[in-house]
């Protein structure tokens, strides 16, 4: 059998009696090993030196009633016992400092004595596990009509071990699938993947101040899960102050400084009064910094500086202005990439990335394509005050094309977005039909067309085997790059390449210089003529086919 321990907290008045009619005055601590059905192996008495005596008294006593029990005084001494900061941590370094030994001894804290923020703090160190002990409750025994106590009292006894309690623990579960769920709108996703990151973004959006760090291509959800952490955050009483979202790329030039961080009134042209600036706005609540890695170099050490310090200065002030808020940075560059070529701080990223989570493309999840799609009906709903849904043929066919490789959904949840408004509008009646659905699948092919039908074989395949990684070419320029490559592929030279790619103003021209400028178009992104060899396998379809 194992031995049982308390700890508890002297009581200088509840424990505090002299001479012979101490006995007839119930002591909680006296008590507590006065319990025929609760027997104490050994008692640890907290109190501070000046309770020496008593704490001397009541081991004596105690001997008296229960001379098995061990009795042992630990000293801690407090300026202030109801000052939390100081007891919570004077009692954990207590808990530190103590050997525990679960395989032979069980534990229990003793309430009834100390103040109640030392009693908090007695639930705080046995609810986390730092002490592995129940709570012990006394309670005061019944008196008779001549005053007579009547037995030691009554005790109860709280195991915090939530994990042991059946109905709490599925409460706890549906608490926290909640707020999974809430993160993603309650949409019902399928990925296991992007479940598992949802699942952990969860638990540091309420336990954690620190970074985050969302990466992934544009479109595929990081200012939605921006805002709905915060959501999250405030939700749980984790921060009360505002959400400020800042598109890093659109700051440029001058006024770059002055929109993030504010400015005073006459430090430049124009500055007709002083402003705060959107980092200031943030203070308290959330920044959200997506595309920072458009950010200039300036503004990224004033950034660092405002994360590490928590101040900053606007511009021509001279007086710092203080700050406190939780950064969520987005971006869909490699930032050690940028970091490797000079482009970004090496010491900012360090900052953001202790919690980084990479977003999955669209195409890359297509099991939650379907649950998506009900999303955005909703959405539509919601915006428009009218409500659209498919009939059974045409969301078959519509899910047929958006899960197969013919949908290349380029722009992510933008391209589904915009897909599902269009259908909707033009729904009659609000349901959505077959033919509806095959006007928006060709709409979607000419969509991802681009400038040669090439563009419509998955995903560029040329520069995908020229280059192995375009994530930071435009569009634009990725179009016309397919076309060029796959001209040159099928051709036997670079002049004959050019002679076909530029032969409508051949004409106008005075000399033949097709294929130099070929040349230097493709220097441009660093490929040569010579080393595109062959053509690249890729898996091809016809748009045509989801029109028939």
């Amino acid at each position: 059998m194992k031995a049982r321990v308390v700890f508890g907290f002297l009581g200088t008045r509840l424990d505090d009696g002299m001479g012979p009619e101490r006995w007839n005055k119930w002591r909680p601590t006296v008590a507590l090993c006065q319990n025929p059905d609760f027997f104490v192996d050994k008692l640890i008495v907290i109190h501070d030196r000046k309770a020496g005596p008593l704490a001397k008294l009541l081991a004596s006593d105690i001997a008296e009633i229960s001379p098995a029990t061990d009795v042992r005084s630990h000293i801690i001494n407090l300026r202030d016992p109801w000052d939390f900061e100081e007891v919570y941590a004077a009692m954990r370094d207590f808990a530190r400092s103590y050997a525990f030994d679960p395989e032979t001894e069980d534990y229990y804290v003793h309430i009834t004595t100390g103040t109640h923020v030392v009693q908090i703090c007695w639930f705080m160190l046995a609810e986390t596990r730092f002490i592995p002990a129940k709570v012990l409750q006394l309670s005061p025994p019944r008196y008779s009509r001549g005053g007579t106590q009547l037995g030691a009292g009554t005790h109860s006894i709280i195991d915090l071990d939530l994990s042991k309690y059946d109905s709490i623990a599925r409460r706890f579960q549906d608490e926290r699938g909640a707020a999974t769920s809430f993160l993603k709108f309650g949409i019902e996703t399928r990925n296991a993947a992007f479940n598992a990151m949802i699942d952990q973004i969860e638990k540091i959006a309420i336990k954690s101040s620190a970074a985050i760090l969302l990466t992934g291509p544009t479109g595929a959800g990081k200012s939605q899960l921006a805002r709905r952490i915060y959501e999250l955050k405030k939700s749980q009483h984790k921060v009360k102050g505002n959400f400020v979202e800042v598109n890093c790329a659109t700051l440029r030039g001058d006024q770059a400084m002055a929109t993030l961080f504010g400015h005073v009134k006459g430090s430049f042209t124009g500055a007709t009064s002083d402003r705060a600036g959107l980092m200031a706005g943030a203070h308290e609540g959330v920044l959200f910094m997506d595309e920072i890695g458009e950010l200039g170099p300036d503004e990224q050490a004033m950034c660092l500086r405002a994360i590490e310090d928590k101040r900053f200065l606007r511009v021509g002030a001279d007086k710092e202005t203080l700050v406190d808020f939780q950064l969520i940075a987005g971006t869909n560059k490699n930032l050690g990439d940028e970091v490797r070529a000079g482009r970004f701080r090496d010491d900012l990223l360090a900052r953001l990335n202790l919690w980084t989570f990479e977003l999955p493309a669209l195409k890359d999840r297509r099991e939650d394509i379907e649950p998506n799609l009900e999303h955005e009906l909703k959405r539509y709903s919601d915006r428009e005050g009218e409500s659209a849904t498919f009939n059974k043929e045409a969301r078959a066919l519509y899910l047929g094309f958006a899960l197969s490789d013919a949908g290349r959904w380029s722009a992510n949840f933008r391209d589904l977005g915009a897909s599902v408004t269009r259908m909707a509008t033009l729904a009659p009646s609000g349901r959505i039909d077959v033919p509806t659905v095959k006007q928006e699948i060709a709409t979607l092919g000419r969509v991802w067309g681009g400038a040669s039908a090439a563009t419509l074989q998955g995903d560029f395949p040329h520069v995908r085997y020229a280059l192995g990684n375009y994530e930071t070419i435009d569009l634009f320029d990725l179009c016309q790059l397919e076309t060029v490559l796959e001209t040159c592929l099928s051709s036997r030279s670079l002049s004959e390449a050019g002679r076909t790619l530029f032969a409508a103003t051949r004409t106008t021209k005075t000399s033949a210089n097709d294929a130099d400028r070929l040349r230097k178009y493709l220097v441009r992104f660093g490929l040569q003529f010579d080393t595109i060899k062959k053509r690249p396998v890729g898996t091809a379809f016809q748009i045509s086919l989801w029109q028939t």
